[in-house]
């Protein structure tokens, strides 16, 4: 009998990149996650992951897209990009697929900027739940849908392991990319809106009670958050965190089986 894994992505730009080297890295030893759920760049890589692509054509794409293909700049209003060519990306990519449409059951976490309460989509368009999960406050514009403004998932819910285990999971593993304190220099306004969020983001997780049953921390810290240059290097990161954590995998997968 297999044990059903969930896996929760979190949040961390450009860092998010590493979850792929992850996914890579699990699927070369016959892990593959039943349930998955995401927060910001990691809802973007689950939402992927769940249409089908594999961690190799999600490194391609990842290394050759050029930021002018997905970010549209604006006058400062509620952020710098519009978050539309975005959209219109994951919309294609995704071939405009609903939530509950795709090949395994997934999550995607956004905060609601009004109210600050989690939002959980489990079903409709996979490009608007995406949109919304990656709206970086003061970076994206939030994103509108129906009475909600929504912004980023991190903001609520950085890495959403009780949420993958709640849609049935045995075993939960969990991937952070920005737990680690950055020594990225901070050079630019983006710089300092990133950073400012991520430590508010690690000291909410911090005073949280979450546990996973693997946790797996890629080594991304001296990464910006918007360092969509160093993509390949981000993704090997991620490969190396995993396979560390292989054996930890297979023992756990093993002590549930005894006990199943």
């Amino acid at each position: 009998m297999m044990s059903r894994i969930g896996l929760a992505l979190g949040s961390g730009g450009a860092r998010g990149f590493a979850h792929i080297g992850v996914l890579e890295i699990l699927e070369e030893h016959g892990i593959r996650p039943a349930f998955l759920a995401g927060s910001s760049m990691g809802s973007l890589v689950a939402s992927l992951y769940a249409c089908g692509f594999t961690p190799s054509m999600m490194e391609k794409l990842a290394v050759h897209l050029k930021r002018k293909h997905w970010l549209d700049l604006c006058v400062p209003g509620m952020g710098f990009v519009v978050g539309e060519k975005l959209r219109h990306i994951v919309e294609l990519l995704t071939r405009g697929k609903n939530i509950e449409e795709l090949d395994r059951p997934l999550s995607i976490v956004a905060a609601d900027l009004i109210s600050g309460e989690r939002v959980v989509f489990t079903e409709g368009p996979v490009y608007e739940a995406v949109r919304a999960s990656v709206s970086i406050p003061g970076i994206f514009v939030p994103h509108k849908i129906g009475n909600r403004l929504l912004v980023d998932g991190g903001v609520v819910d950085r890495v959403p392991i009780e949420l993958v285990r709640s849609m049935g999971a045995d075993l939960t593993i969990g991937v952070d990319v920005s737990l680690a304190p950055s020594g990225s220099p901070i050079r630019s306004l983006f710089d300092v809106i990133f950073q400012t969020i991520d430590v508010m983001e690690r000291e909410i997780f911090r005073h949280r009670t979450v546990h996973a049953d693997i946790m797996i921390r890629p080594d991304v810290g001296r990464f910006s958050s918007t360092s969509f240059t160093n993509v390949a290097q981000i993704i090997e990161e991620g490969r190396k965190a995993a396979r560390l954590m292989i054996p930890h995998i297979q023992e756990k997968i093993e002590e549930w089986r005894k006990q199943a």
